[in-house]
């Protein structure tokens, strides 16, 4: 979630925590991460998020952050353990960057400085790391503006996803980068607000009654987490950057997708949730 003013992400993790054990099978882990001023509070659990005590504290605490990444993991490289959860988190430009990754990346072995290295074994935490190593070389301080920053993270982007599916979620607090290589859509959700009904469980909310009419959020997820709302979704290889609930209107190039998107298309019930949000 990416958002103007600080706001609590309850109401989408409830259906979002569903996907790991209940309505989908990514039980192998799960972790999220509140923006909170300067710092990052990082929550992971090796549990699957349907049955993790922690998952609990979230939905009965709910935190409000102006960005919040969440995952649920389905293992494809490395163990099912805490160093293996995502959002990984490391420091840039004194800066705390969450990154999150859905996907498989075939024989990926980037050349790391020593600059970051990866704690776990997947194939996620050693992107990650390349991404800030090559954000670190090219920019020694900060860059000015998010556009360069895009330009420069969509470029060391495209090398990684020749190697597979590489759907990533960053941010550094202030802003939020979005890749797709197969899926991935957004809602925005702002003034007049109306009802949202989560696809995942059997719960509705009246959004209306829970923001003002300076409220704007966006929230990204793999698969529309409401049945009710207008998702967009990311073309193939497109990288999309959230500021303060919107997306930025930069014309990125797109990076090479080597993946076969029609074998990863949806089938049974995904199939019925395409055709309610399209109508």
């Amino acid at each position: 979630m990416s958002s103007r003013h600080p706001a609590s992400i309850h109401f989408s993790f409830e259906g979002f925590s569903a996907r790991g054990g209940i309505t989908d099978h990514h039980q192998d882990g799960w972790g999220i991460a509140f923006f909170e001023e300067t710092g990052c509070r990082l929550l992971i659990d090796h549990q699957s998020s349907a049955t993790s005590p922690l998952a609990q504290l979230v939905k009965q605490y709910p935190i409000k952050s102006r960005n919040v990444i969440a995952h649920i993991r389905k293992a494809t490289q490395g163990a099912i353990a805490l160093s293996n959860c995502h959002p990984f988190v490391r420091e840039l430009w004194g800066q705390s960057w969450a990154f999150v990754h859905n996907g498989d990346l075939k024989e990926f072995t980037p050349p790391l400085d020593g600059s970051y290295i990866p704690i776990g074994e997947t194939d996620s935490e050693r992107a990650f790391c390349y991404l800030l190593q090559g954000l670190k070389a090219r920019f020694p301080t900060a860059p000015a503006t998010s556009a360069e920053l895009a330009e420069a993270l969509q470029s060391l982007t495209a090398f990684i996803a020749g190697h597979g599916v590489f759907n990533f979620i960053l941010s550094n607090q202030q802003v939020m980068f979005a890749h797709c290589t197969t899926h991935l859509a957004y809602v925005v959700r702002q003034f007049p607000f109306t009802s949202a009904k989560l696809v995942d469980c059997d719960m509705e909310i009246d959004l209306s009654q829970q923001n003002g009419s300076d409220d704007c959020m966006a929230v990204i997820a793999t698969r529309p987490l409401t049945c009710n709302e207008a998702w967009v979704a990311f073309a193939p290889g497109e990288l999309k950057v959230f500021l303060g609930g919107m997306p930025l209107a930069l014309d990125l190039p797109r990076s090479p997708v080597k993946v076969d998107t029609a074998a990863t298309a949806c089938t049974g019930t995904e199939k019925e949730r395409a055709r309610v949000l399209a109508t």
